[in-house]
């Protein structure tokens, strides 16, 4: 039997008032609560700026340096009627940085409010930037329900303007559907980590909102090492399970990229690490799956090396940290890439085996989410009393929450 196969959705819920979800960040970033759940399931409760104190010299931290785009388009019809087009991803996701960076035109799978009023195939929209007004068009090209492919269009008169600008010339920042109000200009400081880097998430890797530099310095000063990972991460991490059971829900792909350099340096690592966030998780647990699928299947193709929903259950579970990524190391030598893009499905449930995180440092997730099950699986039935605490201390639910540091429990 898998483990997912006796999981009852029931058990991995609670009840969060509306006045527990934050609406706003606090002022200070590194003033967030941190509440600290320790191997033996005692809990904790400090503040995030003494991060430092719950790690050990010569740990490793993981970051996740995917920066959010202001993805929510507004369109207006000369009827008055508006349209909103949230880019989720381009149609070819190993593209995204061509796509953002093209100079006339890209295609973008996309999230429609309002579809029913796209009644034409082409919407206009005028962009004022640097004096000039470009026209963009959106063009629609195929649709299932309220997903669309998009065709942008769009001349610049006076040299090339990438999408990237005119995403951030007009582009709203995309709260996530549980913060009840419009973004303001803050936000697009505030939902964005301090160290992102590469475009093409629509929803923060929340865990490093609360980082400072003065907190990364501490750190630093504790020989604790940096690494980076970049997983865009999808409007799908917000999608509730529906499903009955988790045999039926399917789980939203997210794109991967890594350097070489990293993977030589995973390998070197050869132990668990700090993950910051769940989306550093399913990165750094995923690229350990592919290295073993590159142990046990050779040179497969690209295509074949993502990782789909259940495959890291199925696969063999001895295969050492230094093996996998040694073997994916070479798998990258033996294509001539000296970085990895790639994709994963990978679910993480209760009897889940972690390879490579050995410490989590999350937010306090929705009930019944994905996520939830993730820190049910790295912390056990701890995570009940974790969030009853939460709850019951004041602590500041979700996106714009306050943080957690989990330690994983022992089998």
């Amino acid at each position: 039997m898998k483990p997912f196969e006796n999981i009852s959705l029931s058990e991995y819920t609670y009840d969060l008032p509306d006045d527990r979800i934050a609406v706003f960040p606090v002022e200070d970033r590194a003033e967030s609560l941190l509440l600290v759940c320790e191997k033996e399931g005692n809990i904790l409760h400090d503040h995030f700026r003494n991060l430092s104190q719950y790690l050990d010299e010569g740990d490793h931290l993981v970051f996740n340096n995917s920066r959010v785009i202001p993805a929510r388009l507004i369109f207006a019809k000369h009827t008055g009627s508006k349209i909103e087009i949230f880019c989720l991803a381009p149609v070819d996701p190993e593209e995204y940085d061509q796509s953002l960076h093209s100079g006339d035109g890209c295609v973008w799978e996309c999230m429609v409010g309002n579809l029913k009023r796209f009644t034409g195939r082409v919407l206009q929209l005028d962009v004022h930037m640097n004096g000039h007004v470009i026209q963009l068009q959106a063009e629609k090209l195929n649709q299932t329900g309220n997903l669309a492919e998009i065709r942008f269009t769009w001349h610049h008169p006076d040299g090339v303007v990438t999408f990237a600008e005119i995403l951030s010339a007009i582009g709203k920042t995309p709260l996530p559907p549980y913060i009840k109000r419009e973004p303001d200009e803050k936000d697009r400081e505030r939902y964005q980590t301090i160290y992102s880097k590469k475009d093409g998430s629509v929803a923060a890797p929340t865990a490093g909102l609360h980082f400072t530099d003065k907190v990364l310095e501490e750190l630093n000063r504790k020989n604790i090492a940096f690494h980076e990972v970049t997983l865009h991460v999808g409007a799908g991490t917000f999608q509730p399970i529906k499903a009955d059971t988790l045999q039926k829900h399917a789980m939203h792909a997210e794109f991967i990229q890594v350097s070489r350099e990293f993977i030589s340096h995973m390998a070197l690592v050869n132990h668990p690490v700090v993950a910051v966030g769940t989306t550093s998780v399913r990165t750094l647990e995923s690229l350990y799956w592919m290295g073993v699928k590159v142990l046990e299947q050779g040179m497969l193709t690209a295509e074949k090396l993502k990782l789909d929903q259940w495959e890291a259950y199925e696969l063999r579970q001895d295969a050492s940290i230094r093996d996998a990524f040694h073997s994916l190391g070479k798998w990258l030598d033996h294509h001539g890439m000296t970085e990895l893009f790639s994709s994963t499905r990978l679910m993480i449930v209760p009897g889940y085996r972690f390879k490579m995180v050995k410490t989590l440092i999350t937010n306090f997730h929705q009930p019944g989410s994905t996520l939830l099950l993730l820190v049910a699986a790295f912390i056990g039935n701890s995570w009940k009393n974790a969030y009853r605490y939460a709850l019951d201390q004041g602590f500041r639910f979700l996106s714009y929450g306050d943080s957690s540091i989990l330690f994983s429990r022992p089998d």
